[in-house]
């Protein structure tokens, strides 16, 4: 008899435990939103994010993300000033970092490899191509394991995980609405017109929210982006403080930067203490939600000018989310173009190509 209730209470137990499991759907499902929108930031593919969300956590169930929100097994570094915790991995006790929740775990990891030189190369390969970028993560020293590439390129096949880059690059309609929180009401339709040169298209698709752009923590007093020097000031702070502190004369300042002659900054933002490049040192941006050509200008260190005539470009048009501007060389072609178009019946977002 007291067998059976040792086998029972086991028997529970194991239920119990089955019960917490996260399936790898269920981490998909889960975390889809947070990888398109990091691709629509930083360029890392929505595929490649998941697939090593999937290793890393073993979807989800592992010990370290369980007490940490690590999804992507990010040591300290000595540059992480934040929570951390200890865990076995390679050594005893390895220092790991730790977050409030999964995004900023996600956040961190596309601000690691965009800010990291040994990861820029990944940024010139095509986003949708995920068999370059995973054998490019293992040649950048991203993981030990020597099938580390295999299995991120195995876990985006069978669950079909380059469906939300090409979500993100616009290539690819969703086919529910990218952002619809649980029990919250699904968007309403709104009419997409897509105008080619000669020939107009209109698709319905789902309103998306609107994907904000996450801050960056930039490093403290001067730094460099593309080889140029650079500060990141706070919203308030005097132009003229700037420039007498960094040595640099003041029309100079709101010269290398782009900008008109003001007192104090409306925002915070990149301050360059030098003229910055023509080119980019990564190949490409993907243009965020809400994100303007000068905050692109300023967030590569190219010169504005520059990247306008790359992407040939009038100054006052905007960039479609998901859209591909070339840094380095040339593009093809211009970009898609978003204008909204406000009228008594509805609001109408027109993609111009």
């Amino acid at each position: 008899m007291q067998r059976l209730v040792y086998l029972f209470i086991a028997l529970l137990s194991f239920t119990a435990v089955s019960a917490q499991t996260i399936t790898i759907e269920e981490y998909v499902n889960t975390y889809k939103e947070i990888a398109i929108k990091e691709m629509i930031r930083t360029g890392v593919p929505a595929s490649i994010t998941l697939a090593q969300g999937i290793v890393e956590t073993e979807s989800g169930n592992s010990k370290l993300v369980k007490k940490s929100n690590n999804h992507f097994g990010i040591k300290c570094k000595e540059t992480w000033t934040g929570p951390t915790v200890s865990h076995d991995d390679d050594a005893p006790g390895e220092c790991f970092r730790k977050y409030e929740n999964p995004e900023q775990s996600y956040i961190d990891h596309s601000d690691f490899l965009r800010t990291r030189k040994h990861y820029n190369f990944l940024f010139g390969l095509d986003p949708a191509d995920y068999k370059a970028w995973a054998y490019g993560l293992k040649k950048a020293g991203y993981a030990t394991n020597p099938a580390y590439p295999q299995m991120l390129i195995k876990y985006i096949e069978k669950y079909n995980l380059n469906e939300y880059s090409l979500i993100a690059l616009g290539k690819k309609q969703a086919a529910d609405p990218i952002i619809a929180k649980k029990d919250e009401p699904v968007a309403p339709q709104q009419t997409v017109v897509v105008e080619p040169q000669q020939q107009m298209q209109t698709t319905t698709v789902a309103v998306v929210e609107e994907v904000k752009k996450p801050a960056v923590n930039y490093p403290t007093g001067e730094f460099k982006i593309n080889e140029t020097k650079v500060v990141y000031a706070p919203k308030g702070t005097s132009f003229l403080a700037i420039a007498q502190q960094h040595n640099v004369p003041l029309k100079w300042l709101f010269d290398f930067n782009d900008l008109k002659e003001t007192e104090v900054l409306e925002k915070d933002q990149l301050i360059y203490l030098q003229r910055k490049r023509r080119i980019g040192v990564n190949q490409f941006h993907v243009v965020a939600s809400g994100e303007t050509l000068y905050d692109i200008a300023q967030a590569e260190g190219i010169r504005l000018e520059a990247l306008l005539q790359l992407n040939y470009l009038p100054v006052n048009k905007q960039p479609a989310p998901g859209e591909q501007l070339y840094l380095q060389q040339p593009a093809p072609a211009a970009p898609k173009l978003l204008t909204v178009v406000n009228t008594k019946e509805r609001s109408e977002l027109i993609i111009t190509k």
